[in-house]
């Protein structure tokens, strides 16, 4: 009965859509989802949809860097393309289908960390009563003693049990996490250093705190949604049609969120703005850069990154002015 009252109110406190000179774009949770990949989709109902992306003189972010000049054809959609019937809604095999095609259409990094997730998650429940596997948890003692370093990354996989809890992260991880890879098409290595800093930040002030990093994929999405409102900052958000509030006010709103259902002071979620706080100053006052020589591989012609280079050069051709 707990569970099915808390996805109650996840699901309608969840189900925010962004309004433009009194247009209403479809919500997040609405079966439109399934028609393209996350990350196309909820960047479309985020900007153009959403407000405008504020120009280079209003936001602290390079949009020079971050953004190609052909983005905006990619933003260039019509009504039609979230028209959904109510037949299609209804209908399994479509809905499926949809969802497959939107997997396959997922940036490469996000498509990797959900299938790891899943597939972890999935020897767990088959393996441990539905428990995330001891041996890809954190756990120090093993990591240092026996060198099982793939423990802290492991550990990321992890969103809590099986079960519609962990259907309803995935989604939301899924999401925002294939929204900012997708919006660093140009450079994704920017995207990894990213992800590295906010995993990296959490394991250290988890542990400097003593606090339990069982949850570690859950939390990240914390900091993904601090770093996605920074992006779009000056956009407004609708909460389920009650009132307005700013994109960057997002983080916070779901701060208030997490409080009045669980009734505890948030740490985890705290600490997840102020690490994507730490990474968005630094980014911003460039005192955090890509490496030179990840830069380097990249633009090799080795074979792994060669590989790497066309899956998203397939994510760019979304961005190409027809």
């Amino acid at each position: 009965m707990k569970n099915i009252i808390t996805y109650s109110i996840l699901s309608i406190l969840l189900n925010i859509t962004v309004v433009v000179n009194g247009t209403t774009a479809p919500s997040f949770h609405s079966s439109s989802l399934l028609t393209a990949p996350p990350s196309s989709t909820f960047v479309t109902k985020l900007s153009i949809r959403g407000g405008a992306i504020l120009d280079s003189d209003d936001s602290e972010y390079d949009f020079d860097s971050d953004f190609s000049d052909d983005d905006d054809a990619f933003f260039d959609l019509n009504e039609e393309d979230f028209e959904i019937s109510a037949e299609d809604d209804f209908n399994e095999d479509t809905s499926l289908s949809r969802f497959m095609e939107a997997f396959a259409k997922t940036p490469p990094f996000t498509k990797a960390y959900m299938t790891a997730s899943f597939i972890a998650t999935s020897v767990g429940y088959l393996t441990s009563k539905n428990d995330f596997p001891p041996l890809l948890q954190l756990n120090w003692k093993p990591t240092l003693t026996r060198l099982q370093l793939w423990r802290p990354i492991t550990a990321f996989l992890n969103f809590g049990p099986l079960g519609l809890g962990y259907i309803m992260t995935c989604h939301f991880v899924w999401t925002y996490m294939a929204t900012l890879e997708r919006l660093n098409h140009a450079a994704p290595y920017d995207f990894w250093v990213m992800i590295l800093f906010g995993c990296a930040s959490m394991v250290a002030g988890y542990s400097c705190l003593g606090l339990s990093p069982r949850f570690l994929g859950h939390n990240l999405s914390t900091f993904l949604v601090y770093v996605w409102s920074r992006y779009h900052e000056g956009m407004e958000v609708n909460m389920f049609e009650l009132f307005n509030t700013r994109a960057e006010m997002l983080p916070w709103f779901f701060l208030a969120q997490t409080f009045l259902l669980e009734g505890e002071l948030p740490v985890l979620d705290l600490l997840g703005i102020v690490f994507g706080h730490i990474y968005h100053h630094y980014k911003t006052t460039h005192v955090l850069r890509t490496p030179t020589f990840l830069i380097n591989w990249y633009n090799s012609d080795g074979v792994y990154s060669t590989a790497v280079r066309e899956k998203y050069k397939k994510i760019s051709s979304d961005f190409e002015m027809q």
